[in-house]
């Protein structure tokens, strides 16, 4: 067959009533990876470089926020705890608010308004002349970030094929670090005194993120709405419409027929879904995997907020690294978690996601627990602590993002962003408001011993969330979402 003859197509979905039948979900999953998936990946992930940008940027240039001349009064603690821990309280708010939007409007609706939530407050931020000020945009910007995990992890894992799911939803969430990477490097440049005044050079780095993000809202809207999304909301037709669309393309593009979809699934069309239904769902139906959820959302959420918001403090206050060039080793650090997802993604999608999520997290946790003794003991310089962290978050990225890939695929279709949103607020807020806060005071004691606690801690949630991995998690890799969890919507 060439490529531009017409295949013969699906049957269309059947319809009696509010009830349809549908091949969509199969459809999708046995689709070949294409440049269609390509704009899906290059569309939404790369927010979380936005994000890593963002976040690196100000754990950077806390140093600099606080010396004198820097246009803001401020300090550095007030940075790395108190506007860390409202940066974090406004995701979880976020992720709630627009996790239930996403759920009940669709995905794309909200993927764009979530960006434009994020890119304003960004802005504004720049503009700070004053503590409260930065505070309150701080927490506002991320009110949009938390949006955007809830919205876009349910687009992504809804309209990439199954055999793919595992590893591109970990290496999105991954690029994080890409931005992270970036933002360090960018603080070296921008706290340079010699080219930009200590009142300016910050200012820049926000406003180049607002540049960044702009174009990714033009890219973000070409993304289609998910087709899983509206097929149960009501839109049959422009879910079939939408995959017939998609299947040409990628047979034009690959020269030859796809094959024929494997199952049907009939579901019972809702405009929504109601909130008591789904917390019934997901807590009453799923017990365990709702176990699961808030230990790997626990774990990950303390060791990365209390502990990586406050390195460039340590180096500071323990190594006597100047603040202007702390970016270097973050930048170090930061590729260290990006290859983490990059090399071990795979197999998640072969290994297995039980065995895979437990060991991550597990061996994170004794890494950081050497860490700590190694610290404790005077043995590390700025250099090898720099190292050890790299090793420690190599693992400790891959199972980070396996906790939103987790929380994304073993819910039913209609829970997933709210799902999303309500593990990642939940541990998050354990994690990542106390944790900024407690981190924050642990480091300005200059005690090393402090600081050491705050490791061991980290380190045994991780632990702990891997050991609650080995026994409750899920087999999903190359299944499809209907599979691991049925539709709310779907007929017996």
């Amino acid at each position: 067959m060439t490529a531009s003859s017409t295949p013969p197509q699906p049957p269309p979905a059947q319809s009696a009533g509010n009830t349809v039948t549908t091949a969509v979900p199969a459809r999708l999953d046995r689709l070949p990876w294409s440049r269609w998936h390509w704009m899906i990946v290059i569309g939404l992930g790369t927010v979380w470089i936005l994000d890593g940008l963002e976040v690196t940027t100000v754990g950077n240039i806390a140093s600099r926020l606080s010396e004198e001349g820097s246009g803001l009064a401020i300090s550095s603690a007030q940075v790395t705890g108190m506007a860390a821990a409202l940066y974090v309280a406004g995701a979880c708010a976020g992720a709630l608010f627009f996790g239930r939007m996403t759920d009940k409007f669709g995905r794309k609706k909200l993927f764009m308004v979530t960006l434009a939530v994020y890119l304003a407050a960004t802005a504004l931020t720049a503009l700070s002349f004053d503590a409260w000020w930065f505070f309150l945009f701080r927490f506002l910007t991320g009110f949009g970030i938390g949006g955007e995990y809830a919205a876009i992890n349910s687009a992504i894992d809804e309209l990439i094929p199954s055999k793919y799911r595992g590893r591109v939803d970990l290496i999105i969430n991954g690029s994080y670090w890409l931005g992270a990477i970036g933002g360090s490097l960018l603080s070296v440049v921008m706290l340079n005194t010699s080219i930009f005044p200590k009142d300016l050079g910050w200012r820049l780095t926000f406003a180049l993120g607002v540049v960044l993000g702009l174009v990714i809202l033009l890219v973000r809207r070409h993304v289609p709405e998910s087709p899983r999304w509206q097929f149960i909301h009501g839109h049959g037709e422009e879910a079939e419409r939408l995959v017939s669309s998609v299947e040409r393309e990628i047979e034009s593009e690959k020269g030859e027929r796809l094959p024929p979809p494997e199952h049907e699934i009939t579901i019972h069309q809702r405009k929504s879904i109601g909130f008591g239904l789904i917390a019934k769902t997901v807590f009453r139906e799923y017990p365990k995997r709702s176990i699961l959820g808030l230990a790997l959302f626990i774990g990950q959420a303390f060791l990365y907020n209390a502990i990586t918001f406050g390195f460039g403090a340590i180096l500071t206050k323990f190594f006597d690294v100047p603040s202007g060039n702390t970016g270097y080793y973050f930048a170090v650090i930061a590729a260290g978690n990006f290859l983490g997802p990059l090399f071990l993604g795979k197999l998640f999608d072969t290994v297995g996601r039980r065995i895979m999520i437990s060991s991550t997290y597990i061996l994170s946790g004794l890494l950081l627990f050497a860490t700590a003794w190694l610290f404790d003991r005077g043995s590390l310089t700025a250099t090898t602590l720099t190292a050890c962290w790299c090793v420690v978050l190599f693992f400790a990225s891959a199972g980070a993002s396996s906790a939103y890939l987790t929380v994304s695929e073993i819910f039913p279709m209609e829970t997933r962003a709210m799902a999303i949103a309500f593990f990642y607020a939940i541990g998050t807020a354990a994690g990542g408001i106390s944790g900024p806060l407690l981190f924050a005071e642990l480091t300005e004691s200059g005690v090393v011993g402090d600081t050491v606690l705050a490791f061991q801690i980290g380190a045994g949630l991780m632990c702990a969330a891997g050991l609650v991995a080995a026994v409750l998690a899920v087999n999903a890799e190359r299944r499809s979402l209907e599979d691991i969890a049925k539709p709310l919507s779907a007929t017996e």
